[in-house]
């Protein structure tokens, strides 16, 4: 009875490394469900941590700028974490959050010219 059972555990053993290892459909439905339920459990922090004004506006900005709705996203979730948030947050203090994170964010871009001296009408040298 014994070599039975032993059997049957090497059978659920083998189709369990054959199913991970054989099967790249199976790996990629085993990615989708991972990265659904980050999805969700993000979803219920910020369900949590937001109040309905303020996850409306942001879900306006993932429309638009998805990155930067992304980046508050994982500030607010952060914050929550180490216990930072004393409550749930409203609209104006959301965009107090949008705010800091567009000035961490936010490119400065200058613009030199560089100009060339070849036929400068400038110059005195015209006599």
């Amino acid at each position: 009875m014994a070599d039975e059972e032993l059997e049957a555990i090497r059978r659920q053993r083998m189709a369990e490394l054959q199913a991970k290892h054989g099967d790249p459909s199976n790996d990629q439905q085993g990615q989708q469900e991972a990265k659904q339920r980050e999805t969700e459990m993000r979803n219920s922090i910020l369900a949590q941590v937001l109040d309905q004004s303020a996850r409306a506006r942001l879900s306006n900005l993932a429309l638009v700028k998805p990155d930067k709705a992304k980046a508050v996203e994982n500030y607010l979730i952060q914050m929550a974490r180490f216990g930072q948030l004393g409550g749930k947050i409203t609209e104006t203090g959301l965009i107090e959050i949008l705010e800091k994170v567009s000035q961490q964010t936010e490119k400065k871009t200058t613009v030199k010219f560089n100009r060339r001296r070849v036929m400068d009408s400038d110059e005195e040298d015209d006599d």
